[in-house]
């Protein structure tokens, strides 16, 4: 239930990350954000002691897995959100799983058979849909799309590295140490593409302050930490797969709180990524599996029954 609450919140949070970079200098606020983030999670482990320095080892990894997973991933979803729609965003991070497999299979060694195979290509047939014609039925790319697919991708390929990590860190520590690093870059990065971002940041309304927060406390803070943890517990691949709950939540907000129209093609590039996600991610075969032992133990059952 806690996956699918971050999912919830991950959903959302597009929308949120939408409006924001719409208000702010996209770059300097997504710095920030991750920074308030950061701090959060350290106060949090800070309460229950679970705060301390990391080896040498631990530190490459960490601070490798941050500049995919906070750097790259927020410095390119600010700006894919800047330039397309909420819904377009959300759907294509929903591709998350589908690349997380295929990066675990490269530096994991995780086997891709061929019904993941399967979902892998409709995964990017769905994405395809959305890409060429989610924006009013237009046939064009939008730069704005190639930067969220990027985001994600960075994502999926920090989420092997952080799999590495969490042997011997915890991955709750592992994150804050990534959001806190990662925001310093990015707000570095930021003073050269955006030298009078925190100038812009005293127009912020009440309310946009208060997404910010919501934003960064529950999504970014939180939201990572429980996800984070749940890689190393369950492994990369099984908590990919609450991600499917990710584009769903973001649909949703797009019409409720953007006021955004979804399209056909939307409609149904949403419908492959889920199928492909299903099949691609494993989550079909493990369902397979499972009635499969459960038919095996009921038969087990009645023969012991007759004897």
């Amino acid at each position: 239930m806690l996956l699918v609450f971050v999912m919830a919140t991950w959903g959302l949070n597009v929308i949120a990350t939408k409006i924001i970079v719409t208000a702010f200098m996209p770059e300097t606020i997504t710095a920030l954000r991750v920074f308030t983030a950061g701090i959060c999670v350290f106060i949090i482990l800070g309460f229950f002691k679970k705060v301390r320095l990391p080896s040498r080892k631990e530190f490459r990894y960490i601070f490798f897995a941050c500049l995919f997973n906070v750097v790259c991933h927020h410095f390119f979803l600010s700006l894919g959100l800047l330039k397309t729609s909420a819904t377009n965003g959300g759907l294509i991070l929903g591709l998350g799983p589908l690349l997380t497999t295929i990066v675990a299979f490269f530096l994991l060694g995780t086997r891709i058979t061929l019904i993941r195979l399967l979902g892998i290509i409709m995964g990017f047939m769905g994405v395809t849909f959305i890409v060429l014609f989610g924006n009013a039925g237009v046939s064009t790319v939008s730069s704005g799309d190639i930067y969220v697919f990027l985001a994600i991708f960075a994502q999926a390929f920090s989420f092997s590295l952080i799999k590495k990590c969490s042997e011997t860190l915890d991955p709750r520590l592992m994150t804050g140490y990534m959001l806190v690093i990662g925001s310093v870059i990015l707000f570095i990065i930021s003073r050269f593409t955006e030298p009078n971002g925190l100038k812009e940041i005293s127009h912020g309304s009440v309310s946009v302050w208060m997404i910010f927060f919501a934003s960064a406390i529950i999504a970014t803070a939180l939201g990572h930490m429980i996800y984070n943890n749940a890689i190393g517990k369950v492994g990369v691949a099984e908590s990919a797969i609450f991600i499917n709950f990710n584009p769903f939540f973001a649909l949703i907000g797009a019409v409720i709180f953007l006021d955004e129209q979804i399209t056909a093609s939307q409609i149904f590039g949403f419908i492959f990524i889920l199928a492909g996600v299903l099949f691609g991610s494993g989550a079909f075969e493990e369902f397979l599996s499972q009635s499969k032992h459960k038919k095996n133990q009921l038969y087990l059952n009645k023969v012991k029954d007759l004897h």
